[in-house]
C-alpha cells in the first residue's frame, strides 16, 4: 500500500532530518500506512548523505497512540482470527523499530503529549529523547487484557528491568520528569520546547564527525548485547578501522597542531 505523503512531513535544514508525524485524527497510530511511510522515509534518510541527524516529532496531543486498534480489531473476523495479519503487522513494526537504532546517524525524540503503547515503544527505540514538561509515557496493555509484549522489547533496552516491569504490570501514566528518572528521557524542557530543543541537539550532533558516528553508533549498540571479553574485542577492532579513517587523520592532526577542523 501507498501511504499518503500527508501522514509523515519531511523537513531538511543543514544537515538535520525532522520527520513529524501527522496523522492527529487517528492520534499518530502506528496504522499500516504510517509504518509504511516510517519505513519508506528511514530508508531515505539512510541513504541521503547529507543527513547528519534525525528528529522525530509529532503534530497534535499525542506523539503516538500506538497500533491502530480498529484496524486490529477488524482482522478478527479472517478465518484464522487474525492472527496471520497481526503477526505480519508486528514484523512490519520490529522492522521500524530496529532499523532506528541501526540508522548510520543519530535519531532524537521530540515528545510532546501522550506516547502510549508502540508510541512508547518508538520513542524507546531512538537514541536521544528530549520531551516537553507535559509529556506523559504508558504501556497500558494490561488494561485491555493484552500485556505491551513487544514495547517491552524496546522499554526494557532502554531503562532498568524494574522500571519496565513498573510501566508495564501497572499500566501507569508516567510524567516526564519520571521518564527521565527511569532513564527512558534525556532532558525536560517546558512544553511546547521539545522540538525546537531536539532541532539544537540535532545540529550540534550534526557538527561532529559524521564518519566518527557511524563507526560509533553501531558499535555501541552491539557491544551492549555481549560479554565484556568480547565487547572490549569489538570495540577495539572497530576503534582500530575508525583510527585509519580519513576523518580521525583530520581531526587528531588538528588537535594536535592546535587548530579548528571542518568535517566534510
Amino acid at each position: 500500500m501507498s501511504p499518503p505523503n500527508t501522514l509523515l512531513r519531511r523537513l531538511d535544514d543543514a544537515g538535520v532530518t525532522v520527520l513529524t508525524l501527522d496523522d492527529p485524527s487517528s492520534r499518530n497510530s502506528l496504522s499500516e500506512a504510517m509504518l509504511s511511510a516510517l519505513a519508506a522515509e528511514l530508508a531515505s534518510v539512510e541513504r541521503d548523505e547529507q543527513v547528519r541527524c534525525l528528529v522525530l516529532a509529532a503534530e497534535g496531543p499525542v506523539f503516538s497512540s500506538g497500533h491502530h486498534l480498529k484496524e486490529m480489531q477488524a482482522h478478527r473476523a479472517d478465518e484464522d482470527g487474525g492472527t496471520g495479519y497481526l503477526a505480519d503487522l508486528l514484523g512490519r513494526c520490529a522492522g521500524v523499530m530496529e532499523s532506528l537504532p541501526r540508522l548510520r546517524v543519530p535519531v532524537i525524540a521530540a515528545v510532546e503529549g501522550f506516547a502510549t503503547a508502540a508510541g512508547c515503544q518508538l520513542v524507546a527505540s531512538c537514541d536521544l529523547v528530549v520531551a516537553g514538561s507535559a509529556a506523559r509515557f504508558c504501556t497500558p496493555g494490561v488494561n485491555l487484557g493484552m500485556f505491551c509484549s513487544t514495547p517491552a522489547v524496546a522499554v526494557s533496552r532502554t531503562i532498568a528491568p524494574k522500571h519496565a516491569m513498573e510501566m508495564l504490570l501497572t499500566a501507569g501514566v508516567f510524567d516526564a520528569a519520571t521518564a527521565a528518572r527511569f532513564g527512558l528521557v534525556n532532558h525536560v524542557v517546558p512544553e511546547n520546547q521539545a522540538l525546537p530543543e531536539a532541532f539544537s541537539l540535532a545540529r550540534r550532533i550534526a557538527d561532529r564527525s559524521a564518519e566518527a558516528i557511524a563507526f560509533g553508533k553501531p558499535a555501541f549498540y552491539e557491544q551492549l548485547a555481549q560479554p565484556l571479553d568480547e565487547a572490549y574485542a569489538l570495540a577495539s577492532q572497530v576503534m582500530v578501522r575508525n583510527f585509519v579513517a580519513d576523518e580521525a587523520k583530520l581531526g587528531i592532526g588538528a588537535f594536535l597542531e592546535k587548530r579548528d577542523v571542518q568535517w566534510r
